[in-house]
């Protein structure tokens, strides 16, 4: 059964027509109707399921039905990237309805602060925002949520995981203690349950996620050394017919030199970290979206949030510390029923890494032979243990980490070296306030995550 079940209105209809939208997943059948009724919800669902429609649909028909003139909607999420896709969504979806909406992001000029601050002043009915922006906005009085009806905190477990918990706390002393919350995550730790019972009334909760790859995902991986997988990455890309392919490394100093290399071997390549600007990180990411770059390197900054279509093939040039972020990782191909490959490359010492992923996800992943040419990989049946060094890195002759190189100060290192997943420094998309649309405007639609 189709959209219709749900009762929507012309207009939002027109909206999901014109976007292609014609059966409900999972999570929309069972959390649009409770958010339509008006109760609060907790719902733990992976990305790639469909969460981002089951929240806005509904929002946008109550939109619709009661015309509200304050600041109606605040969705709260832990990342630019994430907060970028949902405010995309909500300009195909919103595309034949009256409503304005913004997207609010950390850092900026003064230019884009005055843009946020006459948004909020004149009422936009939805704000996509980052934490930390919209608490200093609403400490210098520039927002009045007394009239918010509803709210969203999407990807709560990787907000948690970033900090964010104490500045969602403050966030809630600003808003009505009569509205609708609703609560999405991929996981459920007894943190964001104890979170939940202070925030959400009755809620009810929706359990799509089970922490396990898409069927879609033809998952695959090598046993290799460090030094060889530069080489192995040439032969995996050098697939005349791949159009899109997303690489993660764990550190931006990987990041870097994956980019380099893939250059240098004339490879159409763009990269995500936290050295670049934020124009540069949109430019590359709609660059990548528009399929004019072929392969995005990055970070676990986008294991999540980001909704690309059509990613073909995803590659792990190391193994995520944890079996959750593979899962995340993996996920942005095989959206929407699609099929997609993961390939993950594991050297010796992360070898007990990925023995703990495919317990997670109850499968053994296929060890493919290496090319030929290369010289054999470590063995899966004796993981290697890391051996302590100050220097970091590994020896690209043998793919041996370094011996421990002598230091008065033993912990500088550790402090210097980029973490997986490392936030971007605090730079806003440049959103822009728009005013409320008429059937003349263009809309961005995209799918939904």
């Amino acid at each position: 059964m189709g959209f219709e079940q749900f009762g929507f209105s012309a207009e939002l209809t027109e909206g999901l027509d014109s976007m292609n939208f014609r059966e409900p997943t999972p999570i929309q059948q069972q959390a649009i109707p409770e958010i339509l009724a008006g109760r609060d919800l907790i719902a733990s669902a992976q990305t790639g399921t469909g969460k981002t429609a089951a929240f806005l649909l509904p929002i946008l028909e109550k939109c619709l039905r009661d015309k509200p003139s304050h600041i109606d909607t605040l969705i709260i999420v832990p990342t630019r990237e994430l907060g970028l896709q949902i405010d995309q969504q909500l300009e195909g979806f919103a595309y034949f309805l009256p409503f304005s909406n913004i997207a609010i992001y950390g850092g900026g000029d003064g230019k884009e602060f005055e843009v946020q601050k006459k948004a909020l002043k004149q009422g936009t009915e939805i704000v996509v925002a980052t934490p930390g922006k919209l608490l200093s906005l609403l400490n210098m009085g520039y927002a009045d949520l007394t009239h918010l009806r509803h709210l969203v905190l999407d990807e709560v477990d990787r907000m948690l995981d970033m900090g964010f918990i104490d500045d969602i706390q403050r966030i809630m002393k600003f808003l009505p203690e009569k509205r609708q919350t609703l609560f999405f995550s991929a996981t459920m730790p007894p943190k964001i349950r104890q979170l939940a019972v202070k925030l959400l009334q009755n809620p009810v909760q929706i359990n799509i996620s089970i922490s396990k790859p898409a069927e879609g995902i033809n998952q695959a991986a090598y046993l290799v050394h460090d030094a060889q997988k530069l080489q192995l990455l040439g032969t995996i890309f050098r697939n005349p017919d791949l159009k899109s392919a997303i690489l993660f490394a764990g550190t931006k100093q990987k990041v870097k030199e994956v980019e380099r290399e893939l250059r240098r071997m004339k490879f159409n390549v763009g990269a995500i970290h936290s050295d670049i600007d934020q124009q540069q990180r949109e430019d590359v990411l709609l660059s990548f979206r528009n399929k004019k770059t072929v392969i995005l390197v990055a970070t676990d900054v986008v294991s999540r949030g980001i909704d690309v279509q059509g990613i073909e093939l995803v590659v792990n040039y190391d193994v995520p510390g944890d079996p959750e972020d593979y899962v995340h990782r993996i996920g942005r191909t095989a959206r929407a029923e699609t099929k997609g490959e993961a390939i993950t490359l594991i050297n010796g010492t992360d070898i007990r890494r990925f023995q703990r992923i495919e317990e997670m996800i109850e499968k053994t992943v296929p060890k493919l032979p290496l090319p030929e040419g290369f010289a054999e990989g470590p063995d899966y049946s004796k993981p290697e243990r890391p051996i302590p060094n100050q220097r970091g890195g590994r020896n690209q002759r043998s793919g041996k980490p370094f011996p421990p190189k002598a230091s008065s100060n033993p912990t500088s290192q550790a402090a210097q070296t980029s973490t997986e997943g490392e936030m971007p420094k605090k730079k806003p998309f440049k959103k822009r306030f728009r005013g409320p649309k008429n059937n003349s405007g263009s809309g961005n639609p995209t799918t939904a995550g």
